[in-house]
């Protein structure tokens, strides 16, 4: 272990070299303007030729909205010692847009260097977690060193945009790549002091509400039925959801179901109109153990009340709802194996927590396999001027190296 750490010590460089020519490749989806994640895909297969892996299958997954006519995704093997269990290592490879160029003090694709810190779009969300999986590969290469366990490496496309081309296309069309006794770490989530270890999500749904009324004259009221007025009174109830599904679990932060009204339509365009139309948005997080249909017949049992009280139509629309997938026992030997060598890395104190839903190890979860998403970051994904750490990218490496060589 000492000579692979110390080899892994001596990579700042090839850290800076590969987050700049990933970088320069941007992988965007065609739902965020792109092309699809061809290119970067091409240069990754020749990457990991040329650090000598043999085992490479590529499963492209066929989409007509991108020129290439599909999305790449692809799966690399080190044989271990015990050849019937792989550590799977997920990254995925499509970034989103920059957003407002003004926001940023250099070009997005071009990769700046402050000492320890690398900045550019995808440094951290998701290039951080990959180079860290392709500087353990290449460390294990050069010294000849064989893990105790496989170590697979899957580069995916379209995690920024659902996943429906990505990881999700593989377990659906390629589950005969994986065993049931198989360990997934997903590097793309975490906090700067390394100690969260996520095995759980909450249910999570979107819901779009139309309350229905009469335009008028804002002088004539009476002519009218103004649709403001049930609205609010709406988004007001909605905090008896919470009341309604009051389980908590410390593991999840806040530990409780979470209903908040987030965004709203434009109604009238004037101020002297009454609007026979508004429409807003609830976001909710709902406690694994409760069923997103039951919750969403009780919100509209809300509905209906309003409805009646005031006159109005009120219709109740879920624009995204995913059900909670099982959660990856902390006893686990993914979850054991993780926070066992982060300890022993970066000498903390890891802990396992349920975030408010949405990782790519849901669709592992629901097939029956343990997965944990865990990673040292330091939330600028999305943002403008997006960092890395070098040093973090080399400390994750060397945690993922520890869990291959644990017997």
């Amino acid at each position: 272990m000492d000579k692979l750490f110390s080899e892994l010590d001596r990579q700042t460089e090839a850290v800076v070299e590969l987050q700049t020519k990933l970088t320069a490749i941007p992988a965007l989806g065609p739902r965020n303007g792109g092309t699809g994640e061809k290119a970067k895909a091409d240069f990754l297969l020749t990457h990991l030729q040329a650090i000598g892996i043999g085992d490479i299958l590529e499963f492209n997954a066929p989409d007509p909205d991108v020129p290439c006519g599909y999305r790449p995704n692809i799966a690399a093997l080190i044989p271990g010692k015990n050849t019937g269990k792989t550590l799977w290592v997920i990254s995925h490879m499509d970034i989103v847009p920059p957003g407002d160029l003004g926001l940023w003090n250099s070009d997005p694709y071009e990769v700046q260097r402050n000492g320890d810190i690398l900045i550019g779009r995808g440094v951290e969300d998701n290039q951080q977690g990959m180079v860290s999986s392709l500087l353990t590969a290449r460390a294990l290469l050069d010294l000849k060193i064989t893990p105790e366990l496989n170590y697979g490496l899957i580069l995916v496309s379209d995690e920024e945009t659902g996943s429906g081309f990505g990881l999700d296309y593989i377990v659906r069309e390629h589950e005969s790549l994986f065993r049931k006794d198989d360990l997934f770490l997903v590097p793309d989530s975490g906090e700067p002091r390394s100690e969260m270890v996520e095995v759980a999500e909450k249910s999570m749904f979107w819901l779009k509400v139309t309350v229905i009324g009469k335009q008028c004259h804002a002088s004539t009221p009476d002519q009218g039925i103004n649709t403001m007025f049930p609205s609010a009174e709406f988004i007001l109830r909605i905090k008896e959801l919470e009341d309604l599904y009051p389980a908590e679990d410390a593991l999840f932060d806040p530990p409780r179901s979470t209903f908040q009204p987030t965004m709203r339509e434009a109604n009238v365009a004037n101020v002297n109109t009454i609007p026979g139309r508004d429409v807003f948005y609830v976001d909710c997080r709902v406690m694994p153990q409760y069923e997103l249909g039951e919750v969403l017949e009780a919100i509209k049992a809300i509905g209906a009340e309003v409805a009646s009280k005031y006159g109005v139509a009120v219709e109740c629309e879920p624009v995204m709802l995913e059900q909670a997938a099982p959660v990856t026992p902390a006893d686990s030997e993914i979850a054991v194996r993780t926070m066992a060598s982060v300890r022993k890395i970066y000498n903390n104190n890891p802990r396992t927590v349920g975030v408010g839903g949405g990782t790519v190890a849901a669709f592992l979860r629901r097939k029956g396999y343990n997965a944990v998403v865990w990673s040292t970051l330091n939330h600028n994904a999305h943002q403008p001027n997006e960092w890395a750490s070098i040093k973090s990218t080399i400390g994750d490496a060397k945690v993922i190296a520890d869990m291959l060589m644990t017997k």
